[in-house]
């Protein structure tokens, strides 16, 4: 790569974190995807030949787990999700590329090609480590099959990160108190021989890319502290049955950790686009194996450590290109608060989708809102102000009123040149967009525009051409002249945000194409000499259309609440078993009602109590795991119901001649409704 300011003489491609085949789209994933949309527009304005490419990641255990519990396979759940936001994403005006998944042939050999690579040149090594294990399922539990305490923070965490906390990557074996996701019971370590990434070896070459990487501050600032803490080599494999499997020698039974194959698929999928468009249109190698790409990554703040620590060692051991920048986003909040998907409080793509919004609306409003590395919020009350004051007040209404004294006046473009002050300010304004771009900063790039469209505001309400056509007639038409330009540049600046509005001001103005395929040169090029009467590019956001929002919101989050509470009510009640007994299988039990006489606790063990227990024939002696359930000094007298011709068992020293029922890990004692005596047989 050059680190030249862009627009450069190489190839460049722009990827997005891409989204996780588990569950529907909100706005915490369309920030990224829009945002990188909006960085690969930016750059074609600059004359940057890009690419966008990106893909769904269809591997990993929580696809496995959800997979499981609809009962189907992993492939045909992520599968779903894929062709949804394949079909989704497009209507939020995102134009990919290319856009595959994990699971694809290109993906799936391209893995396999480049941890064979890491291999040979001897960055991987098999050690055997403590892995969490479920006891009572005799199931490993890689990854979110099992939850914990970090570490570090000691925040809870999930296998493989601590997501709620210090945002750390952990290795399998690290998490504390570790539970069963499967069986919600406690988990154990166990040895297992799994792969390694000698990510170690790295430790200095990675110094020296942070120092080049550009991007934004956190990116470059967040990775120094892992760094600095001293590399771990990275466990590369897990015990699962979903995913792309080990290539090479003692990998039976382990597949590839799912973000070794997932960033991978930034190569796969520009792969896909030079073998559609051909390389003489773009050529993938150029920007993935001749060092002379410019790799833009564009992702969420939860996955900087594997852009920017394990993926660029990756791609060093197997002799790719470095990414020349990463732009890491801000936490997206809702009202203040953080998303939440299991209480419904999100607004979903859907959701908007099927509201009166215009997607371009979202677009700018995500994309302008604050620095791109801080944490930005979502409010209804917020997106209706911005929309109104900055795109409808400020944009639109320049737009339609220029052009509508244009079109009435002089049926289009005066003849006039611009003039000095207006040729001057849009240049100051391609110069802001430019270097917005180049610090990587789309709120600035954006606010090149909207200030380029205030200025003509400014510019018609100072020279007041509605009062010069008769009086000073060259002069009225000098002003329009400068403000139908005006309005094609902001068109082509306003173009990566609102890509189809802007296509509308591009129609109204007469071009030929699209404003696509507008460069930051065509600002100053000539509109066309005549062009019809305009619409209003921007309709304003209504008070009504807020609340129902709101109202919808507070709805789907109030349910989901009744949900829960409903939830914890209920019990966790375990399925009806799959094989029957028989009638005869039946009478051979022997159930009694028994009267407890003694109950004592059996010394040394935790649960265990020492019953002597009346069935009415005799007198039994009954262990049972009831001590830290009920008092003991409370039970005598007690109805209990007791299975009298179960063999003899010792437990603790004691023996145990019976079972006493009782419901629940509670422990609730089963009895009688009415007063049968002891002995009397349940049937």
């Amino acid at each position: 790569m050059s680190h030249e300011e862009f627009p450069t003489d190489d190839p460049a491609v722009v990827t997005c974190g891409l989204p996780y085949a588990n569950g529907p789209l909100h706005l915490g994933h369309l920030i990224g995807l829009i945002s990188a949309d909006v960085y690969a527009r930016s750059l074609r304005r600059l004359g940057q030949d890009v690419a966008y490419v990106s893909g769904s990641d269809m591997h990993g255990t929580p696809i496995a787990v959800n997979a499981a519990e609809e009962g189907v396979t992993p492939e045909e759940f992520a599968m779903e999700w894929h062709e949804e936001f394949a079909e989704t994403l497009p209507q939020f005006n995102i134009e990919f590329d290319n856009y595959g998944h994990t699971h694809d042939e290109t993906n799936t050999q391209l893995t396999r090609d480049i941890v064979s690579t890491l291999d040979e040149e001897g960055y991987v090594y098999e050690k055997e480590i403590k892995v969490a294990w479920d006891p009572e399922a005799d199931q490993p539990l890689p990854d979110r099959f099992v939850e914990g305490i970090c570490p570090y923070c000691g925040a809870k965490a999930r296998g493989d990160e601590c997501d709620e906390g210090c945002q750390r990557h952990l290795e399998p074996g690290e998490i504390e108190d570790p539970r069963s996701t499967v069986t919600g019971n406690p988990a154990e370590y166990r040895d297992r021989t799994h792969k390694f990434f000698r990510l170690s070896e790295f430790e200095d070459y990675l110094g020296e890319f942070l120092d080049r990487l550009e991007g934004t501050p956190n990116a470059q600032n967040q990775p120094r502290e892992w760094i600095e803490d001293e590399l771990q080599d990275w466990c590369i494999t897990r015990d699962l049955d979903w995913g792309i499997d080990y290539p090479g020698e003692g990998g039976d039974d382990l597949v590839l950790y799912v973000w070794v194959d997932a960033p991978i698929e930034y190569i796969a999928s520009s792969k896909q686009y030079t073998e559609r468009v051909g390389a003489d249109a773009w050529d993938w190698e150029d920007v993935w194996r001749d060092d002379d790409g410019e790799i833009v990554h564009v992702i969420g703040p939860d996955i900087i450590q594997h852009h920017t620590v394990f993926w660029p060692a990756m791609l060093r051991g197997a002799d790719y290109t470095e990414p020349r920048a990463v732009m890491a986003s801000g936490f997206l909040t809702l009202n203040g608060e953080s998303f939440s998907t299991s209480r419904n409080r999100a607004v979903w793509a859907e959701d908007y989708l099927d509201s009166e919004f215009h997607p371009d609306l979202l677009r700018y409003y995500l994309t302008t809102q604050g620095s791109f590395h801080q944490d930005t919020d979502f409010a209804w009350e917020r997106f209706q102000q911005r929309v109104n004051s900055e795109l409808s007040d400020t944009v639109g209404n320049f737009v339609y009123r220029s052009l509508l004294f244009a079109h009435r006046n002089y049926e289009g473009t005066p003849d006039a040149d611009v003039s000095d002050e207006v040729r001057a300010e849009i240049e100051d304004a391609v110069a802001d967009f430019e270097d917005a771009i180049n610090d990587y900063s789309p709120r600035l790039a954006g606010e090149a525009a909207t200030a380029l469209a205030g200025f003509g505001n400014e510019y018609i309400q100072r020279n007041e051409p509605w009062k010069l056509t008769d009086e000073e007639p060259e002069r009225a038409a000098q002003v329009i002249r400068d403000s139908v330009q005006i309005t094609k540049a902001v068109a082509i600046l306003l173009a990566p945000f609102t890509p189809e509005k802007s296509d509308e001001i591009w129609a109204m103005l007469a071009e030929d194409g699209s404003v696509r395929d507008a460069t930051l040169d065509d600002c100053l090029a000539a509109p066309p000499a005549e062009f019809g009467e305009p619409e209003e590019p921007f309709e304003k956001v209504e008070d009504e259309a807020i609340e129902a929002q709101n109202a919808a919101l507070e709805a789907r989050v109030e349910a989901a609440d009744e949900d829960d509470e409903a939830e914890d009510e209920a019990p966790d009640l375990e399925p009806i078993a799959d094989e029957r007994i028989s009638f005869e299988d039946f009478q051979g039990l022997d159930v009694r009602v028994g009267e407890i006489e003694v109950a004592e606790p059996i010394e040394g063990a935790d649960d265990l109590a020492r019953l002597e227990v009346d069935i009415g024939v005799e007198r039994r002696q009954i262990v049972a795991g009831i001590k830290g359930l009920h008092d003991l000094d409370a039970l005598p007298g007690t109805r209990v119901v007791i299975l009298a011709n179960l063999e003899p068992a010792e437990l603790f020293g004691v023996e145990s001649n019976g079972m006493l029922l009782a419901a629940g890990e509670d422990a609730d004692l089963l009895t009688t409704l009415g007063d049968s005596v002891p002995g009397t047989k349940v049937r």
